[in-house]
């Protein structure tokens, strides 16, 4: 994308999006993000070895983005760790390809990110596309060390603008997440041991350990389809939903400390949601489930589950 004279001094972002058998949809985010205000950044797609599609198409009507074709699925973190090694931005966006972004909402980011060093990644207010007066993200509260679930601020409540100022959050949005290349130097690239879901958590759980602080930007907008890879409540879905709430307990909550979730997890999680998916008959779901419990049992002794790659 070409950058105004005038505007050569305004931060590089980096726009990172990765597509997975979904070529259309990826082409129309590019449409919209083509219509931005912000005069500079790069566009970086990553194909995650597509297996039922030509992914070329999104070259062939975008012939100016950096488009990568990986020849197999490295998953959320792997795909997206890629594209930020291929960066060159001082801001590093990474957007789901199943976004549609508003004209000016790179502008409030970068402002948010430009005004304290100290912000180590920002999201925007985010929509739901099929229900744009909903709201689905408005920040994120911690995440409980029992449960391992974080509840979503204003999620699935009507936009009246109640969340119409900037505020902290304890997390970013993995469906648009941005964040400062000295944070990435910093604390590294996401874990790869996610493969999906829980993997933009934990980073953001790094940021904070590492003393920055995240922002939900209220006045910079986008909407999201949702799941259009994965499908609602499928077994894919679900073995790594589940599979990754656990690794992060696994993560985060150490020493002493993870004595109670771990007991939590396996007297009361466990058995309660094997029973629901039992005696509703979601069979499919239930073997779902149990391999991903038994993924946490045979990754027990394995390294990786606990490093951070760099570039």
């Amino acid at each position: 994308m070409d950058i105004p004279a005038n505007q050569a001094n305004t931060p590089l972002v980096s726009v990172i999006s990765i597509n997975y058998n979904h070529a259309d949809i990826t082409c129309k985010m590019l449409e919209s993000l083509y219509k931005v205000t912000y005069p500079n950044m790069e566009v970086i797609v990553i194909d995650n070895g597509s297996p039922d599609e030509d992914p070329s198409i999104i070259k062939e009507r975008f012939p100016d983005i950096t488009f990568i074709e990986t020849g197999e699925n490295l998953g959320f973190a792997g795909g997206n760790n890629l594209g930020i090694c291929l960066s060159k931005g001082k801001y590093i966006l990474l957007l789901n390809n199943d976004t549609i972004v508003t004209p000016g909402f790179l502008e409030p980011l970068v402002n948010k990110m430009e005004t304290d060093p100290a912000i180590g990644a920002v999201s925007p207010k985010i929509r739901f596309y099929f229900n744009p007066r909903f709201l689905q993200f408005a920040g994120l509260t911690n995440i409980n060390p029992y449960t391992v679930r974080s509840k979503g601020l204003g999620y699935m409540v009507e936009d009246t603008g109640q969340f119409d100022r900037d505020s902290l959050s304890a997390y970013a949005h993995g469906a648009a997440m941005m964040v400062s290349r000295k944070v990435v130097e910093t604390i590294g690239l996401m874990s790869e041991a996610f493969f999906l879901y829980y993997e933009e958590l934990d980073w953001g759980y790094r940021i904070r350990q590492a003393g920055y602080t995240i922002y939900y930007v209220h006045n910079s907008l986008i909407y999201h389809m949702e799941s259009v890879s994965t499908g609602s409540q499928s077994p894919l879905k679900i073995y790594y939903m589940e599979r990754s709430r656990m690794l992060y307990m696994r993560r985060n909550v150490c020493g002493i400390k993870s004595i109670i979730p771990i007991l939590f997890l396996l007297m009361v999680t466990i058995p309660k949601k094997m029973t629901f998916y039992l005696i509703e008959g979601k069979f499919d779901l239930l073997r779902a489930y149990a391999r991903a419990v038994g993924w946490q049992f045979s990754t027990i002794f394995r390294k990786f589950i606990h490093e951070n790659p760099t570039c």
